[in-house]
């Protein structure tokens, strides 16, 4: 059996506990993972304080820590298939998927390492004639970075990678469900060579999460997961006023007008909800097309589903592999047997098959005659897609917007006019147009309401890490007049 170790101050330790990881595939244990216990947490925050103020980092030029995460980047991409094998075994993602994903993580620390130098100040035309004033970016302090089980190294890039560019320090709790890709990821960052504590690794529960995210030492908070979670987050940072980036999860529209190119949304729609298991924030998993063309796609879209090859997630055949979780598995059901119950109609799948390990098949909910069931609101994080119809471009509007969330969203239309109204009318934080699920470093991630706030990826996120500072300086060399009034 594998055991893994947490990465404090530099430094690989057992942690004062350990808990079993199972493999989703199995449902078997396969490895010990190390606990953070509240002093592991308050030793790592402190790890990181310290390199935040050592000269080593704090006294690094950009150009430097620029290098350090482009070394970090060419280590990532010679150990991504172990990094991919490991995520694919704790957390039942599939090989295919990681081995793609895992590659292309690198880019994003490259872009961040490339963007480094280019965090850049302001001078002020300032309206006083013996005043030079500019803006320095500096920055914020320790990140406390808690990431989910699903593509934990992607969603872990999003935030070290920006952060460090930024001159951060960085406390990264991995979910306890599923960390071994972090935990291994760890020591690819400690042969980069950046000095000790600048990042540190550690994972546990909601107890490890509440200590960190609630820390004094802390400065700001980047979170991914579920919204009650958010929650308590946001009241942990009342206790050190950090600031929060929250990205969170989606119930988002896929929106197919009846002069879309069919064969195109119908893959698209495929990847949207059945791909990764259903199992990722921008799941497009409301389906809402136009009542001409509902019959059609929903036959085109449940021979695709029934013809998915379920299997091993390290089989490069497999197109589904299992849930993460129990959990998971019987909250999808849970919420299908609700959803039928009020009305919606199964068009495939919604039984969980029966072999070992946590896998669910894909599966389609008619919702036309039930619109306020319970599968258009909630969020599966499975492979469950919920089904409704619409006359008109408004009406299709109304159905999208009738949501809590606000972070993705997909439109499948040849009408440009029709595109660009859709564009502006629909409120998410992504619209993607004519294509789906497609990310980049270089474009900005994240929603609003219940999908949270802040961006992932681009200029922007590494804004995020700084702190403005305005710095003053008089020109004059004669005597400062009246003391009592304000220059």
């Amino acid at each position: 059996m594998q055991q893994f170790q947490q990465y404090i101050g530099g430094a690989f330790s057992d942690g004062s506990a350990q808990f079993d990881s199972l493999d989703p595939a199995t449902g078997a244990v396969w490895a010990k993972m190390p606990e953070a216990s509240e002093d592991d947490v308050n030793q790592a925050v402190e790890g990181a304080e310290r390199a935040f103020f050592s000269p080593d980092w704090a006294g690094m030029t950009a150009t430097a820590r620029g290098k350090l995460l482009s070394r970090l980047a060419d280590l990532i991409a010679e150990n991504a298939p172990r990094l991919a094998e490991l995520e694919t075994r704790d957390t039942g993602k599939i090989i295919r998927e990681t081995s793609a994903q895992i590659a292309y993580v690198a880019d994003y620390y490259r872009y961040y390492a490339g963007l480094a130098d280019k965090i850049e100040g302001a001078h002020l035309p300032i309206d006083k004639p013996d005043m030079e004033v500019w803006l320095r970016r500096e920055p914020i302090g320790v990140v406390a970075a808690v990431v989910p089980w699903n593509s934990q190294l992607f969603l872990s890039a999003v935030k070290i990678g920006p952060a460090l560019a930024a001159g951060c320090t960085v406390v990264l709790k991995a979910s306890e469900e599923g960390p071994a890709p972090m935990l291994e990821f760890a020591r690819i960052f400690d042969q980069a060579g950046f000095p000790p504590g600048v990042l540190n690794v550690i994972t546990g529960g909601p107890g490890a999460g509440a200590v960190l995210t609630s820390h004094p030492k802390v400065a700001h908070v980047a979170f991914t997961g579920g919204p009650e979670t958010a929650r308590h987050i946001v009241r942990n940072s009342a206790e050190n006023l950090a600031s929060t980036s929250l990205e969170l999860g989606g119930k988002s529209p896929f929106i197919v007008f009846e002069d879309a190119d069919l064969d195109s949304a119908v893959n698209a729609q495929v990847s949207g909800i059945f791909a990764a298991t259903g199992q990722s924030c921008v799941a497009g998993s409301r389906l809402v097309v136009q009542a001409s063309i509902k019959d059609e796609f929903l036959a085109r879209l449940k021979q695709k589903a029934e013809a998915v090859v379920i299997g091993a997630p390290d089989d490069m055949a497999t197109e589904v592999g299992p849930l993460c979780t129990l959990r998971q598995r019987d909250t999808a059901m849970d919420l299908i047997r609700r959803s039928v119950e009020q009305g919606a109609r199964v068009v495939t799948g919604g039984h969980p098959i029966d072999r070992a390990g946590f896998y669910f098949p894909p599966t389609i909910l008619d919702c036309s005659d039930a619109p306020d069931a319970d599968s258009l609101t909630h969020e599966f994080f499975g492979p469950v897609l919920s089904v409704v119809s619409f006359e008109t471009e408004a009406e299709a509007i109304a159905i999208a917007n009738n949501t809590r969330f606000g972070l993705a969203s997909g439109l499948f239309t040849q009408n440009l006019t029709r595109a660009h109204r859709m564009i502006r009318a629909i409120r998410a934080g992504i619209v993607w147009v004519n294509t789906y699920r497609a990310v980049s470093p270089i474009a900005p991630f994240g929603g609003h309401g219940l999908s949270g706030h802040g961006r992932e990826g681009g200029l922007q996120a590494a804004l995020d890490y700084t702190r403005v500072k305005s710095v003053w300086l008089r020109t004059s060399d004669d005597p400062i007049p009246d003391p009592f009034v304000m220059r």
